[in-house]
């Protein structure tokens, strides 16, 4: 679903942010993608949605190229970054229905989705009210349900568990095992490293922008937790 090969992006002033990165993340995976702060997951990120360019390498999503054909891309692709940035002048059920257009879904599947998700989600009775009125967490969940209206076959978060209470965490979790077994796919970046061992399929570590071990969670783990497995990696890589 999501293929990754030699990636390398290097910012102004010489800095390289990713270097020479490859991963192929399949359907049905929840992919946890983990590293220390500055280690290159949000500039991979931004690069798999076709946000931010890059020096060398290919992205193709479900076959298609993100630097050749990103309307397609995007169109089958959602992305919640770690703080979504939503506007503020619009209603919950406005900006929701903004998004369903710009994704082209059927009022009828649009109104299903949107009923079944806020209700999950539990803020249904707030979708009247202006964004602007919202905390941080329901922010939090109407940008999730915004990227679940149109059914993506690949979902990328940047620490999607932040700012979500224990409940919505937990329905982020059913909802997220329910998307790929219907043929998605989850790529997410996470520092809390116990839900990306009891989650993820796969895992992906990452620093100073190479990555120094990737593959089945179990394999990773073995006899040992994934935050010793961390430690262990991030100290000798």
């Amino acid at each position: 679903m999501l293929s990754i090969k030699n990636l390398t992006k290097t910012y102004k002033g010489g800095k390289v942010a990713v270097s020479d990165l490859s991963l192929e993340i399949e359907s049905g995976d929840i992919y946890g993608f983990i590293g220390p702060n500055g280690a290159g997951k949000t500039t991979t990120i931004k690069a798999v949605v076709g946000i931010m360019d890059f020096d060398y390498g290919e992205i193709t999503i479900d076959g298609h190229s993100v630097k050749k054909e990103p309307i397609l891309c995007k169109s089958i692709t959602a992305y919640i970054p770690d703080n979504p940035d939503l506007y503020d002048h619009l209603t919950g059920i406005q900006y929701l229905n903004f998004i369903g257009d710009i994704f082209k879904v059927e009022k009828k599947l649009r109104q299903e989705r949107i009923r079944k998700y806020s209700d999950d989600f539990e803020i249904t009775s707030n979708l009247g009210d202006l964004i602007s009125s919202y905390s941080h967490g329901m922010k939090q969940k109407l940008a999730l349900i915004s990227s679940l209206i149109h059914m993506p076959k690949l979902l990328v978060l940047d620490e999607p568990f932040v700012g979500l209470d224990p409940k919505a965490s937990i329905i982020l979790k059913n909802i997220m095992h329910d998307l790929c077994k219907n043929g998605s796919a989850i790529f997410f970046s996470t520092h809390v490293l116990d839900v990306a061992e009891k989650l993820c399929t796969k895992i992906a570590i990452i620093k100073n922008g190479k990555l120094i071990a990737t593959g089945k969670t179990e394999d990773i783990t073995k006899d040992s937790s994934l935050e010793e497995v961390f430690m262990e990696v991030s100290e000798h890589a």
